[in-house]
């Protein structure tokens, strides 16, 4: 097995498409790319031919950037032919933002898994434990300061910003089943940690994986403790589900949402494996005395944050305490007003 691994990961494009601008990466695979409003400033989607129209992966966040995009799109890149459907990989903003949008514009139906269309509504809607207060209150347990908990509830529900209209139905992706599209069989990855039930797309006839965030060339993807699963493992699902990809054959482009298309999906999973490995003994080694979340994001996250990556960095370093405390390799105590804190096991 690691015989066959390359030495680097191949890039076959120097970089992205223009904007309102497309790359033909195999025959009938599309690669645009959108901007987003944050430090990572763009996401990749992919328009697939499909017979006398086309299928769109991922539509990017839902602003008015990102919609005059795609108003280009579909006067030039469109060539007249309509979306005869919509897939989304999971509920994230910039994955969903604009699904529902081009859904109704074009008359046909949005792809997703379940857990994922009932989550962005959960979400959209602050219901049971999905709302921006229970998130705050999560982060309040795990030791996050008052200034940063402020700055949370002022921003609100962030995500109706960037996914401003909901699909009121789907038709469901099942992990392990398929999707036909131009009459080539795409197999659907299921992928866990980052989101409830992230769906990837691997196409054998083309070599092709449209991986969307569960395997990124350069960064590692945000796996994240929210409030509805306290005690959750994200971060053991995430790594689970890395074999999907790692049993890929070793000519396979991976299409990722972030980053540039690549070649060497296992051994961006060994990478990844071994990042993750060297975090979890860093922060195990910083635990010297019981540690709350908060004390302890800096040992992951070196560098000044604003209020969206500090709240993604949170919530990853809960996950990775989480991870060490079901592996017996750290102790996790509750004290009585709630607050969390983490400890050696002796």
């Amino acid at each position: 097995m690691n015989a066959s691994l390359p030495a680097i990961l191949g890039f076959p494009h120097a970089g992205p498409p223009a904007p309102a601008r497309t790359i033909e990466v195999v025959s009938g695979v599309h690669w645009l790319r959108m901007p987003l409003p944050f430090a990572l400033d763009h996401i990749n989607l992919w328009l697939l031919a499909d017979g006398a129209g086309w299928t769109q992966i991922d539509c990017g966040y839902g602003d008015a950037a990102t919609r005059s995009l795609w108003d280009a799109h579909c006067t030039r890149t469109l060539a007249g032919r309509p979306l005869s459907r919509v897939v989304a990989t999971h509920y994230h903003p910039d994955h969903l933002g604009n699904a529902a949008w081009l859904a109704q514009r074009f008359g046909c139906t949005l792809f997703m898994a379940q857990a994922e269309f009932l989550t962005a509504h959960m979400v959209a809607g602050g219901h049971a434990c999905y709302g921006n207060e229970s998130i705050c209150d999560l982060f309040r347990d795990h030791g996050m300061a008052d200034e940063h908990l402020a700055a949370m509830r002022a921003r609100g529900n962030n995500y109706q910003r960037g996914v401003p209209e909901l699909p009121a139905g789907f038709r469901r992706l099942i992990p392990g089943d398929g999707v036909d599209i131009d009459g080539k069989r795409w197999r659907t990855i299921g992928g866990y940690g980052h989101s409830p039930e992230h769906i990837a797309l691997y196409c054998q006839e083309l070599g092709v994986c449209i991986s969307g965030d569960m395997l990124l060339p350069r960064i590692s993807t945000n796996v994240s403790v929210g409030p509805a699963e306290r005690d959750g493992n994200p971060l053991g699902r995430f790594l689970a589900s890395l074999e999907a990809f790692r049993a890929l054959p070793p000519d396979t482009l991976v299409l990722p949402s972030h980053g540039l298309p690549f070649v060497g999906a296992a051994l961006r999973v060994a990478q990844l494996e071994a990042h993750h490995v060297a975090r979890l003994a860093e922060l195990e080694a910083a635990v010297d005395a019981p540690r709350s979340a908060a004390e302890l994001l800096p040992v992951l996250f070196r560098r000044e944050l604003d209020l969206q990556q500090r709240y993604f960095a949170m919530g990853e370093t809960i996950a990775h305490l989480n991870y060490l405390w079901h592996a017996g390799r750290l102790a996790r105590n509750i004290a009585a007003d709630g607050s969390v804190g983490f400890g050696r096991t002796h």
